[in-house]
This record gives C-alpha cells, sequence and structure tokens, in this order.
C-alpha cells in the first residue's frame, strides 16, 4: 500500500467539523494531533455546533489541548440544540455559509454520510453543500447503532498519538465517562481495526471516507 502525503505546502489548512463537542476529536483527533506534528505552519479551523453550557466547557477545553502547537487556530462552539439539527435547519444553515468567509481549507473533515445519528447526518450533509469544491474526508464515530463501514483513505497514527488522543478523550470530556460506548479499549480498538486494514507500523490509525477525489 503506497503512501500519498494528505497536505502540501509549508502553511496548510484545514478544517474540522463536529456536531458535538466530541465528535471530532473522536472520529480524527489523531489525525489532528498528528498532522500539528508533522506540519509546523499548520492551521486548523474547528467547529462544533451543538453545546449546553457544562459541554461548551468541555468542548473549549478539549479543541484547545487538541489544538496545542498549532501554527493558528480558530474555535466555534455554537449553541444549537443536542439531537435537534435537522429541526433547526435554516439557522444552521446559515452557520454553514458563513465558514465561506473563513480562508480555504485544504482538507475538511467531518460525518461520514450513512451515519445513523440524525446530528451527523445534517452536518454531513451540509458539508457537501458548502465545500463542493474541496477535499473531504469523512471521520467514523463507535456508537450503539452499529454504523460502522468500510473506509477508503487511512491515516496511520503513531502509539504515542493514540495514547494521547484516548488520554485527552478521558479527561476532558468527563460527561460522558458513563457512556458505554466511551470507554479507552473501545477507540482503541477501532484505531486497532483501521491500522490493521492499512498495515500501519504501529498497528494503529484512523480510517476516513473518501467519497470524491480528483488526482492528477
Amino acid at each position: 500500500m503506497n503512501d500519498l502525503p494528505l497536505l502540501a505546502g509549508d502553511q496548510p489548512h484545514v478544517l474540522c467539523l463536529g456536531a458535538h463537542s466530541d465528535d471530532i476529536e473522536i472520529g480524527c483527533g489523531g489525525t489532528i494531533l498528528s498532522l500539528i506534528e508533522r506540519y509546523p505552519g499548520l492551521s486548523v479551523d474547528w467547529v462544533v455546533l451543538t453545546s449546553d453550557p457544562e459541554r461548551e466547557h468541555e468542548a473549549k477545553a478539549s479543541c484547545d489541548a487538541f489544538l496545542e502547537g498549532a501554527a493558528q487556530s480558530w474555535v466555534q462552539v455554537h449553541a444549537f440544540e443536542t439531537s435537534f439539527l435537522p429541526y433547526e435547519g435554516a439557522a444552521v444553515k446559515r452557520a454553514f455559509e458563513a465558514l465561506k468567509d473563513r480562508p480555504r481549507p485544504d482538507v475538511v473533515f467531518t460525518h461520514q454520510r450513512d451515519d445513523l445519528h440524525q446530528d451527523h447526518r445534517v452536518v454531513n450533509e451540509l458539508t457537501w453543500n458548502t465545500f463542493r469544491d474541496h477535499v473531504v474526508l469523512e471521520y467514523e464515530i463507535p456508537k450503539f447503532d452499529g454504523d460502522l463501514g468500510q473506509p477508503s483513505v487511512f491515516v496511520p497514527l503513531s502509539e504515542a498519538v493514540a495514547d494521547r488522543k484516548i488520554a485527552l478523550l478521558h479527561e476532558h470530556f468527563p460527561s460522558q465517562r458513563d457512556k458505554p460506548w466511551f470507554e479507552p479499549e473501545l477507540f482503541r480498538g477501532v484505531l486497532r481495526i483501521r491500522g490493521m486494514e492499512c498495515r500501519a507500523e504501529s498497528g494503529l490509525a484512523e480510517g476516513f471516507y473518501a467519497r470524491k477525489l480528483r488526482v492528477g
């Protein structure tokens, strides 16, 4: 399996979109940590759509930790109600349209299209509506619905990055620790499966879904 660079240039820019306060960290947190290590000039925009007072605090503390070392970062945490994104369509659409005023991202990370959570699907749909000429990589969230699929893009993670991702998740989201899917063993298990599938040297990787790519 050949490795292709995800980003190019000295000052790449990525956009991370998540419906809930821990989605980005679960879905592509290890990739972001790895990119910050690899690209000293990396700029990251980080947008969370739903929150309440407790989870807003968690979201901001977590993204600060994950984005430590990035050359530039811009964080936006909206206050849309969890589980109700499909019913706040016009306001959510306007929030996405406003992102067009931000610098053009080289890669957009978002929820995968076939995710069964209604908030996740709305974020995916609006991502593709808003960023039609971009590289979009869709991340996966393990949960009760059992909707993990077959990703086509893999980002290998070092053991240290995988450990840091899992540790930061556990540290910054105490409100989620009693959930049966929010367990270090589960997060590592998904990384191990994807690492096996792409023959990562460390045995650990994050998987993504690429619906449309142009290569040349």
